[in-house]
């Protein structure tokens, strides 16, 4: 019941889903570009409107009251970006305690742009040996794209750069320069 409201929602609200998920798989969704507070309304739809609980990660100030037990109750877990901590590792304990968990991240971390990607969901999904599901939010034709399922070949430099390569094909809410991938990142002065 729940799955036919949200796909009724985003067809009202003119927005369409364009590929599937398979319910019964482990994966981590790549979702880009991430460039307004949009993206987080429409993937949350799409998400209800796949029918299936993917979780996600959040900056930790959206997880205090009085929304904070919303968020939770959605399927979020809070994160403190000021701290290090392995999330890659906690992560990939979540993948084998659960067969067929899903998590949603936004690679770049920030709305803001950026020169380089985080590559923390590439990492999860080499250790806990899954696949990534790449997910535009492109506003320009008001589609949600779910790539088909990509497994890491352990190459991150050729992977990250196959990968942005979809994404160069979304247009995100603002305009955004999707930059290339290097396993070595040059300096800035």
């Amino acid at each position: 019941m729940m799955t036919s409201l949200f796909r009724r929602l985003l067809r009202l609200i003119g927005w369409q889903l364009e590929g599937q998920v398979d319910p019964n798989s482990a994966f981590i969704m790549a979702v880009g570009p991430h460039t307004s507070n949009w993206d987080f309304i429409i993937g949350i739809i799409g998400r209800g409107a796949l029918g299936t609980q993917i979780n996600f990660l959040g900056k930790h100030q959206l997880f205090i009251p009085p929304w904070g037990w919303l968020f939770k109750a959605m399927g979020g877990s809070p994160v403190d970006r000021r701290k290090h901590n392995n999330l890659v590792d906690a992560a990939v304990q979540l993948y084998q305690q659960q067969p067929y968990y899903k998590l949603a991240l936004a690679p770049e971390g920030t709305r803001s742009p950026v020169t380089r990607w985080k590559t923390g969901f590439y990492h999860i999904a080499v250790k806990a040996n899954i696949d990534i599901v790449p997910v535009g939010l492109d506003f320009k034709r008001k589609t949600i794209v779910i790539s088909a399922p990509f497994k890491p070949t352990n190459d991150i430099e050729k992977d990250m750069n196959a990968l942005l390569d979809f994404f160069r094909t979304i247009q995100g809410r603002h305009p955004k320069v999707i930059p290339s991938y290097s396993a070595t990142p040059t300096k800035t002065k």
